[in-house]
Protein backbone atom coordinates (compact mmCIF):
# COMPACT_ATOMS: atom_id res chain seq x y z
CA UNK A 1 0.00 0.00 0.00
CA UNK A 2 2.82 2.39 0.90
CA UNK A 3 4.42 1.81 -2.50
CA UNK A 4 1.13 2.54 -4.23
CA UNK A 5 0.72 5.80 -2.32
CA UNK A 6 4.27 6.92 -3.15
CA UNK A 7 3.77 6.03 -6.82
CA UNK A 8 0.52 7.99 -6.91
CA UNK A 9 2.17 11.02 -5.33
CA UNK A 10 5.01 10.92 -7.85
CA UNK A 11 2.54 10.79 -10.71
CA UNK A 12 0.71 13.79 -9.27
CA UNK A 13 3.93 15.79 -8.92
CA UNK A 14 4.97 15.14 -12.50
CA UNK A 15 1.46 15.85 -13.75
CA UNK A 16 1.41 19.33 -12.24
CA UNK A 17 5.10 20.20 -12.81
CA UNK A 18 5.31 23.42 -14.84
CA UNK A 19 6.17 23.07 -18.50
CA UNK A 20 8.94 25.21 -19.99
CA UNK A 21 7.76 28.78 -20.42
CA UNK A 22 6.69 29.80 -23.91
CA UNK A 23 6.38 33.12 -25.65
CA UNK A 24 2.99 34.72 -25.01
CA UNK A 25 0.81 33.61 -27.97
CA UNK A 26 -1.23 36.81 -27.70
CA UNK A 27 1.86 38.86 -28.54
CA UNK A 28 3.92 38.36 -31.72
CA UNK A 29 7.07 36.31 -31.20
CA UNK A 30 8.97 38.49 -33.68
CA UNK A 31 8.33 42.03 -34.86
CA UNK A 32 9.91 43.30 -38.05
CA UNK A 33 11.80 46.59 -37.78
CA UNK A 34 12.34 48.88 -40.77
CA UNK A 35 14.85 47.49 -43.25
CA UNK A 36 18.25 49.11 -42.92
CA UNK A 37 17.57 50.48 -39.42
CA UNK A 38 20.73 48.98 -37.82
CA UNK A 39 19.20 48.82 -34.32
CA UNK A 40 21.08 48.34 -31.06
CA UNK A 41 18.99 49.66 -28.18
CA UNK A 42 15.47 48.75 -27.09
CA UNK A 43 13.28 50.33 -24.41
CA UNK A 44 9.67 49.64 -23.38
CA UNK A 45 7.04 51.91 -21.88
CA UNK A 46 3.49 50.61 -21.54
CA UNK A 47 2.60 48.56 -24.60
CA UNK A 48 5.10 50.29 -26.85
CA UNK A 49 8.72 49.55 -27.61
CA UNK A 50 11.37 51.94 -28.89
CA UNK A 51 14.38 50.98 -31.02
CA UNK A 52 17.24 53.25 -32.01
CA UNK A 53 19.48 53.34 -35.08
CA UNK A 54 23.26 53.09 -35.00
CA UNK A 55 23.34 54.45 -38.53
CA UNK A 56 21.27 57.63 -38.22
CA UNK A 57 20.37 58.25 -34.57
CA UNK A 58 16.69 57.80 -35.41
CA UNK A 59 14.27 56.17 -32.95
CA UNK A 60 11.17 54.24 -33.99
CA UNK A 61 8.18 53.04 -31.97
CA UNK A 62 6.07 49.91 -32.33
CA UNK A 63 3.20 48.09 -30.63
CA UNK A 64 4.11 44.91 -28.70
CA UNK A 65 0.60 43.48 -28.77
CA UNK A 66 -0.23 43.98 -32.44
CA UNK A 67 3.29 43.90 -33.85
CA UNK A 68 2.59 47.08 -35.79
CA UNK A 69 5.84 48.84 -36.61
CA UNK A 70 7.05 51.33 -37.03
CA UNK A 71 6.28 54.96 -36.33
CA UNK A 72 9.26 57.30 -36.50
CA UNK A 73 9.50 59.17 -33.21
CA UNK A 74 12.91 60.76 -33.75
CA UNK A 75 13.90 61.24 -37.35
CA UNK A 76 17.43 60.70 -38.68
CA UNK A 77 19.81 63.07 -36.93
CA UNK A 78 22.96 64.09 -38.86
CA UNK A 79 26.05 63.16 -36.88
CA UNK A 80 24.11 61.29 -34.18
CA UNK A 81 24.05 57.64 -33.11
CA UNK A 82 21.49 55.83 -30.93
CA UNK A 83 22.84 52.98 -28.81
CA UNK A 84 21.30 52.17 -25.39
CA UNK A 85 17.82 53.59 -24.65
CA UNK A 86 15.61 54.11 -21.60
CA UNK A 87 12.20 55.74 -21.19
CA UNK A 88 11.26 57.06 -17.74
CA UNK A 89 7.82 57.57 -16.20
CA UNK A 90 7.81 61.18 -17.44
CA UNK A 91 7.99 59.93 -21.03
CA UNK A 92 11.55 61.15 -21.41
CA UNK A 93 13.62 59.06 -23.80
CA UNK A 94 17.32 58.89 -22.84
CA UNK A 95 19.73 57.86 -25.60
CA UNK A 96 23.41 56.90 -25.38
CA UNK A 97 25.32 58.39 -28.30
CA UNK A 98 28.09 55.85 -28.86
CA UNK A 99 31.25 57.26 -30.52
CA UNK A 100 29.86 60.82 -30.53
CA UNK A 101 30.63 61.14 -26.81
CA UNK A 102 27.13 62.57 -26.40
CA UNK A 103 23.81 61.71 -24.80
CA UNK A 104 20.39 62.88 -25.94
CA UNK A 105 16.99 63.23 -24.31
CA UNK A 106 13.78 63.37 -26.35
CA UNK A 107 10.07 63.48 -25.59
CA UNK A 108 9.06 59.83 -26.17
CA UNK A 109 5.61 60.88 -27.35
CA UNK A 110 6.47 63.63 -29.81
CA UNK A 111 10.18 63.19 -30.50
CA UNK A 112 10.91 66.76 -29.46
CA UNK A 113 14.50 67.28 -28.35
CA UNK A 114 14.72 68.05 -24.63
CA UNK A 115 18.48 68.07 -24.04
CA UNK A 116 21.89 67.24 -25.51
CA UNK A 117 24.89 66.50 -23.30
CA UNK A 118 28.55 66.32 -24.17
CA UNK A 119 29.83 63.58 -21.87
CA UNK A 120 33.26 62.77 -23.26
CA UNK A 121 35.87 64.08 -25.65
CA UNK A 122 38.40 61.99 -27.53
CA UNK A 123 38.01 58.23 -27.94
CA UNK A 124 34.80 57.13 -26.23
CA UNK A 125 31.75 54.95 -26.74
CA UNK A 126 28.73 56.01 -24.70
CA UNK A 127 27.07 52.63 -24.66
CA UNK A 128 24.13 52.28 -22.30
CA UNK A 129 21.99 54.18 -19.82
CA UNK A 130 19.91 53.53 -16.73
CA UNK A 131 17.54 56.05 -15.17
CA UNK A 132 16.99 56.31 -11.43
CA UNK A 133 14.86 58.79 -9.47
CA UNK A 134 17.70 61.29 -9.29
CA UNK A 135 19.97 60.67 -12.25
CA UNK A 136 20.59 59.13 -15.63
CA UNK A 137 23.80 57.07 -15.63
CA UNK A 138 25.77 56.35 -18.81
CA UNK A 139 28.60 53.88 -19.45
CA UNK A 140 31.67 54.53 -21.60
CA UNK A 141 33.08 51.30 -23.00
CA UNK A 142 36.51 52.83 -23.63
CA UNK A 143 37.04 54.50 -20.23
CA UNK A 144 36.92 53.61 -16.52
CA UNK A 145 34.17 56.11 -15.79
CA UNK A 146 30.43 56.51 -15.51
CA UNK A 147 28.63 59.74 -16.39
CA UNK A 148 25.85 61.14 -14.24
CA UNK A 149 23.18 63.53 -15.47
CA UNK A 150 21.09 64.75 -12.49
CA UNK A 151 17.34 64.75 -13.01
CA UNK A 152 14.16 65.34 -11.06
CA UNK A 153 10.61 64.43 -11.95
CA UNK A 154 10.15 67.88 -13.46
CA UNK A 155 13.58 68.92 -14.71
CA UNK A 156 16.70 67.75 -16.45
CA UNK A 157 20.11 68.94 -15.32
CA UNK A 158 22.11 71.16 -17.67
CA UNK A 159 25.49 70.59 -19.26
CA UNK A 160 27.30 72.13 -16.29
CA UNK A 161 25.57 69.63 -13.99
CA UNK A 162 27.05 66.57 -15.72
CA UNK A 163 29.38 64.62 -13.42
CA UNK A 164 32.14 62.15 -14.26
CA UNK A 165 32.52 59.28 -11.78
CA UNK A 166 35.87 57.43 -12.06
CA UNK A 167 35.63 53.68 -11.47
CA UNK A 168 38.01 52.18 -8.92
CA UNK A 169 38.24 49.05 -6.81
CA UNK A 170 37.99 45.75 -8.70
CA UNK A 171 37.21 47.23 -12.13
CA UNK A 172 40.18 47.07 -14.49
CA UNK A 173 40.03 48.63 -17.96
CA UNK A 174 41.36 46.54 -20.84
CA UNK A 175 42.76 49.09 -23.35
CA UNK A 176 41.47 48.84 -26.89
CA UNK A 177 38.53 46.59 -25.98
CA UNK A 178 34.86 47.11 -25.17
CA UNK A 179 34.72 47.23 -21.38
CA UNK A 180 31.74 48.54 -19.39
CA UNK A 181 28.58 48.08 -21.39
CA UNK A 182 25.13 47.39 -19.94
CA UNK A 183 24.09 49.12 -16.72
CA UNK A 184 21.27 48.61 -14.23
CA UNK A 185 20.26 50.06 -10.86
CA UNK A 186 19.54 48.12 -7.66
CA UNK A 187 18.32 49.10 -4.21
CA UNK A 188 16.42 52.10 -5.49
CA UNK A 189 19.47 53.50 -7.25
CA UNK A 190 21.79 53.18 -4.25
CA UNK A 191 23.80 50.56 -6.13
CA UNK A 192 24.62 50.27 -9.82
CA UNK A 193 25.41 47.05 -11.69
CA UNK A 194 27.58 46.97 -14.83
CA UNK A 195 28.95 44.28 -17.11
CA UNK A 196 32.41 44.20 -18.70
CA UNK A 197 31.89 42.78 -22.19
CA UNK A 198 35.52 41.77 -22.70
CA UNK A 199 36.24 40.05 -19.40
CA UNK A 200 32.77 38.54 -18.90
CA UNK A 201 32.54 39.98 -15.39
CA UNK A 202 29.80 41.73 -13.42
CA UNK A 203 30.39 44.51 -10.90
CA UNK A 204 28.45 46.55 -8.41
CA UNK A 205 29.32 50.25 -8.30
CA UNK A 206 28.80 52.66 -5.43
CA UNK A 207 27.30 55.74 -7.15
CA UNK A 208 28.75 58.01 -4.47
CA UNK A 209 32.38 56.84 -4.62
CA UNK A 210 32.77 54.92 -7.88
CA UNK A 211 34.19 51.91 -6.03
CA UNK A 212 33.44 48.78 -8.07
CA UNK A 213 33.22 45.34 -6.52
CA UNK A 214 33.37 42.11 -8.48
CA UNK A 215 30.27 39.92 -8.30
CA UNK A 216 31.69 36.44 -7.84
CA UNK A 217 29.98 34.20 -10.41
CA UNK A 218 29.50 30.45 -10.23
CA UNK A 219 28.27 28.28 -13.04
CA UNK A 220 29.92 30.30 -15.81
CA UNK A 221 30.68 33.86 -16.88
CA UNK A 222 28.90 36.48 -18.98
CA UNK A 223 31.43 36.79 -21.80
CA UNK A 224 30.25 39.12 -24.57
CA UNK A 225 27.82 40.66 -22.10
CA UNK A 226 25.88 43.55 -23.62
CA UNK A 227 22.57 44.90 -22.35
CA UNK A 228 21.42 43.80 -18.89
CA UNK A 229 18.06 43.72 -17.12
CA UNK A 230 17.51 43.34 -13.39
CA UNK A 231 14.22 41.82 -12.25
CA UNK A 232 14.20 41.15 -8.53
CA UNK A 233 17.17 38.86 -7.83
CA UNK A 234 17.43 37.73 -11.46
CA UNK A 235 19.83 39.52 -13.77
CA UNK A 236 19.41 38.88 -17.49
CA UNK A 237 22.62 39.44 -19.46
CA UNK A 238 22.54 39.51 -23.26
CA UNK A 239 25.58 37.67 -24.64
CA UNK A 240 25.52 39.17 -28.09
CA UNK A 241 27.89 37.08 -30.24
CA UNK A 242 26.93 33.93 -28.32
CA UNK A 243 23.28 34.43 -29.36
CA UNK A 244 21.88 33.85 -25.90
CA UNK A 245 20.82 35.52 -22.66
CA UNK A 246 22.41 34.38 -19.40
CA UNK A 247 20.16 34.26 -16.35
CA UNK A 248 22.09 35.08 -13.17
CA UNK A 249 20.54 34.58 -9.74
CA UNK A 250 22.12 37.17 -7.45
CA UNK A 251 22.70 36.77 -3.74
CA UNK A 252 21.11 39.16 -1.30
CA UNK A 253 24.30 41.15 -0.79
CA UNK A 254 24.96 41.43 -4.54
CA UNK A 255 28.45 40.10 -3.87
CA UNK A 256 27.92 36.78 -5.63
CA UNK A 257 25.66 35.10 -8.14
CA UNK A 258 25.13 31.92 -10.10
CA UNK A 259 24.46 31.49 -13.82
CA UNK A 260 21.38 29.28 -13.58
CA UNK A 261 20.24 29.17 -17.20
CA UNK A 262 20.76 30.41 -20.72
CA UNK A 263 17.87 31.53 -22.91
CA UNK A 264 18.29 30.68 -26.57
CA UNK A 265 16.03 31.03 -29.58
CA UNK A 266 16.42 30.20 -33.26
CA UNK A 267 15.31 33.76 -34.09
CA UNK A 268 18.31 35.34 -32.30
CA UNK A 269 20.89 36.96 -34.57
CA UNK A 270 23.40 38.92 -32.49
CA UNK A 271 21.00 40.36 -29.90
CA UNK A 272 22.31 43.40 -28.07
CA UNK A 273 19.88 44.84 -25.52
CA UNK A 274 16.92 43.60 -23.51
CA UNK A 275 13.74 45.04 -22.01
CA UNK A 276 10.59 43.62 -20.50
CA UNK A 277 6.87 44.19 -20.31
CA UNK A 278 5.42 42.32 -17.35
CA UNK A 279 6.53 38.70 -17.71
CA UNK A 280 7.61 39.11 -21.32
CA UNK A 281 11.24 39.63 -22.34
CA UNK A 282 12.27 41.28 -25.60
CA UNK A 283 15.63 41.65 -27.32
CA UNK A 284 16.62 43.41 -30.52
CA UNK A 285 18.70 41.71 -33.22
CA UNK A 286 21.63 43.90 -34.27
CA UNK A 287 22.86 41.29 -36.81
CA UNK A 288 26.45 42.54 -36.64
CA UNK A 289 27.73 39.64 -38.76
CA UNK A 290 25.35 40.52 -41.62
CA UNK A 291 26.35 43.30 -44.05
CA UNK A 292 24.31 46.42 -43.29
CA UNK A 293 22.48 47.57 -46.41
CA UNK A 294 19.28 49.56 -46.93
CA UNK A 295 17.51 46.21 -47.45
CA UNK A 296 18.91 44.33 -44.42
CA UNK A 297 16.10 43.04 -42.21
CA UNK A 298 16.04 43.47 -38.42
CA UNK A 299 13.73 42.18 -35.70
CA UNK A 300 12.57 42.45 -32.13
CA UNK A 301 12.29 38.97 -30.59
CA UNK A 302 10.11 37.85 -27.67
CA UNK A 303 11.98 35.28 -25.58
CA UNK A 304 10.78 32.26 -23.66
CA UNK A 305 11.54 32.73 -19.96
CA UNK A 306 12.76 29.63 -18.14
CA UNK A 307 10.74 28.49 -15.15
CA UNK A 308 13.28 28.96 -12.34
Amino acid sequence: MRRLIVAALLLLVFAVAPAPAAADPQFPETIALPNGLQPEGIAIRGGNFYAGSLATGAVVRGDLRTGECCETVVGPQPGRVAVGLKVDDRHRLFVAGGPTGQAYVYDARTGAELAVYKLATGASFINDVVVTRRAAWFTDSFSSVLFRVPITRAELGGQTDVETLPLSGDFQLVPGEFNSNGIEAARGGRTLVIVNSFTGELFTVDPETGVARLIELRGGDVQSGDGILLAGRKLYVVQNFLNRVAVVRLGGGLTEGRVVAHITDTDLDIPTTIARQGRRLYVVNARFTTPATPDTEYQVVQLRKPNL
